[in-house]
């Protein structure tokens, strides 16, 4: 009992500023009407993801993946990855090149929103996470239902726009534009906050 309220208070601990890193649906095989289009702007957003997961882990801040199942109800974090990453996937650089390593959370989400039907709500109160970075895909989709899921749960959240993506920018732009307005996200680029700036913040809130 000693050994498990140890690791549910290390757990509780490893969120400094509240802040976790979500990274939505960029384990993706991208085989599906529109993916063609999609692919260059997804890689170009990774890039920046990575960016941030590197901040993430410098700074202690705990990185989660929130995947898709692709309607695989039997699926689990290997098999998503490597049914993804498969020769025949147009994706599978992507999915090479934004692997989750061994230290990092894998949620599995049967719809839009990370929150629905997951373990997500009740592992992010163990992280200490009360505030949210949401990258990846697609930002007009999966990216703005899981902030609105996230909002209705009082989370504060930064949505950087170089780090999501659509198919469609006009799209993309206008899921924004509702985030940033109606669920009050921070939605500037990386180029304009850090996640160091971003983990501060948290740090000197009352």
């Amino acid at each position: 009992m000693a050994d498990r309220d140890a690791d549910a208070a290390r757990i509780r601990a490893c969120a400094p500023g509240g802040v976790a890193l979500l990274i939505i649906d960029m384990i993706n095989g991208l085989d599906f009407d529109g993916g063609d289009v999609l692919q260059p702007k997804a890689e170009a957003a990774a890039d920046v993801v990575l960016g941030l997961r590197r901040d993430a882990d410098r700074l202690g801040v705990p990185t989660v993946y929130v995947n898709d199942n692709f309607g695989a109800w039997h699926s689990e974090r290997s098999r998503i990855v490597a049914a993804c990453g498969s020769a025949e996937k147009p994706g599978r650089e992507l999915v090479a090149k934004m692997a989750p390593r061994d230290g990092d959370y894998f949620v599995i989400k049967p719809q839009f929103s990370g929150f629905y039907a997951t373990n997500l709500p009740v592992l992010l109160p163990k992280l200490g996470a009360t505030r949210l970075v949401l990258t990846g895909l697609a930002a007009d989709i999966c990216v703005l239902f899981t902030a609105a899921d996230a909002h209705m749960r009082a989370y504060e959240l930064w949505t950087p726009r170089d780090a999501v993506a659509s198919e469609d920018d006009r799209r993309a732009d206008w899921a924004l534009s509702i985030m940033a307005q109606s669920l009050g996200a921070d939605c500037r680029g990386t180029t304009e906050v850090t996640l160091a700036d971003w983990v501060g913040t948290g740090d000197r809130a009352p």
